[in-house]
């Protein structure tokens, strides 16, 4: 009788370690979380000074053609208005993948991201073109200060684009694989807020090189 009472309190004893255990396990994956997520935003602060030096850099050399060909000679605005239509509606078709993946539909968050990223690709596919088209007409980011300003700065932003667009892709395999777990939640928001902030950057670039620069 004694021996029972003694093993019940062992296994007792031993199931309250295994459910402390499991709730460790659980706070911990939930810290390296927020960890990663924090890393994140150290992250997006470091581009925000990247782009901002960007900025500074191309105002301060906007008027330096050195006799080369001037932004207004050269650059096409119909096709930089459209590339802005698209990047700017694919930041709305990544909330409306957010909106899916809270419903937990599966099928709408991929949908929804696919479409972000088709529009991502179109984005990169019409700066590509815009670029080879510069360059063609004489202007490459040797030609002259203002030249190297602008490739620099628009070629930073069309790189980050191409990342999320990779990054983006990755996920979309990995929630096809896993489904919506609290691990590609989180990989969506960041995704979806790294997103966001390229948009942002792309209506300063829009503004300030293209709107005040060359019309």
């Amino acid at each position: 009788m004694a021996e029972a009472i003694k093993n019940k309190g062992h296994l007792a004893h031993a199931g309250h370690g295994s459910h402390g255990g499991d709730h460790g396990h659980g706070h911990d994956h939930h810290d390296q979380e927020e960890m990663k997520t924090f890393g994140f935003w150290l992250f997006l602060i470091t581009d925000v000074i990247l782009f901002g030096t960007l900025f500074a850099t191309y105002v301060v050399l906007r008027n330096n053609f050195a006799g080369g060909p001037l932004g207004s000679e050269l650059i096409e605005m119909p096709g930089i208005i459209a590339s802005t239509f698209i990047l700017l509606t694919s930041s709305f078709t990544s909330g409306i993948a957010l909106l899916e993946m809270n419903k937990g539909n599966k099928k709408g968050l991929i949908t929804w991201l696919i479409i972000t990223a088709l529009l991502g690709a179109s984005f990169i596919y019409l700066e590509v073109n815009e670029f080879i088209h510069l360059v063609h007409e004489g202007a490459n980011i040797g030609t002259s200060a203002y030249w190297s300003a602008f490739f620099t700065l628009v070629g930073t932003h069309g790189l980050h684009v191409t990342v999320g667009l990779v990054w983006m892709t990755a996920l979309i395999i990995q929630i096809r694989r896993r489904g919506i777990t609290p691990v590609t939640k989180r990989k969506v928001n960041i995704v979806s807020l790294y997103w966001h902030f390229l948009d942002v950057v792309w209506i300063f670039v829009f503004t300030i090189v293209y709107l005040m620069g060359v019309m």
